[in-house]
């Protein structure tokens, strides 16, 4: 029996879930970003005080951890460790690309390969292949994306792309009738809760105190032009 809560702003998307056993009770989801600060307070509250209401107590809670948007995830981990702290509960991690991964592969959508992939800007970005039982069959890296790029999925079976990223691939991959691409794919807490309920079966939690987001590129800050002197 478990009750968790799940903080997702990893991305474009700001979204909360409460969950009971596996099932979701509760979710708020906002697609216009930059809105993660002002709404995330409001949205986990929400959550709370349904749960409370509801006569249930919360057991843990599940965040995002990248990779991502550096000031999304932020935002995500503090609001998490934050619970964790005030409600003396453990944290679970999961990985934005898992978490959309899951989300395509449990929507029935059938193929060999799923290339999970969220925009590192220019022609880069955050990527991860898996088969169809979610097992990584190319760990999480950034890459350059040019005309060979997952040639040797490609050319194994159908594969799917999808996520912010997966964009970049249309017009300069070579067209293939087993490549697909899944506009509309966006990590959400409510895609958060089966990986999250297996993790909590297995106790499988991160030390609140010391766990980082996962940038996998180190955050590099610039100075504007019109103050150089």
């Amino acid at each position: 029996m478990s009750c968790l809560i799940h903080i997702e702003t990893s991305a474009k998307v700001c979204s909360v879930a409460l969950s009971k056993d596996g099932s979701v009770l509760f979710n708020k989801e906002n697609y216009n970003g930059g809105s993660h600060a002002e709404l995330l307070g409001v949205y986990v509250y929400e959550a709370i005080q349904f749960a409370k209401q509801n006569g249930y107590k919360l057991d843990a809670v599940s965040v995002s951890s990248g990779p991502g948007s550096y000031t999304g995830l932020r935002i995500g981990v503090s609001e998490a460790k934050g619970l964790c702290y005030g409600l003396d509960i453990p944290l679970i991690s999961l990985s934005t690309l898992d978490i959309m991964a899951s989300q395509v592969i449990r929507s029935g959508m059938e193929a060999d390969f799923y290339c999970s992939m969220i925009d590192a800007r220019r022609m880069e970005a955050y990527v991860a292949i898996y088969d169809k039982h979610l097992n990584k069959v190319k760990d999480i890296s950034s890459d350059i994306i040019d005309s060979e790029s997952y040639s040797e999925f490609i050319d194994r079976g159908r594969i799917c792309f999808f996520g912010d990223g997966a964009a970049k691939c249309q017009g300069i991959i070579s067209p293939a009738k087993e490549v697909l691409f899944i506009e509309g794919v966006y990590p959400l807490a409510s895609s958060m809760v089966d990986l999250a309920e297996e993790k909590y079966q297995r106790k499988e939690f991160v030390d609140v105190a010391y766990f980082e987001p996962f940038y996998l590129k180190e955050f590099i800050t610039t100075i504007a032009k019109n103050k150089i002197i």
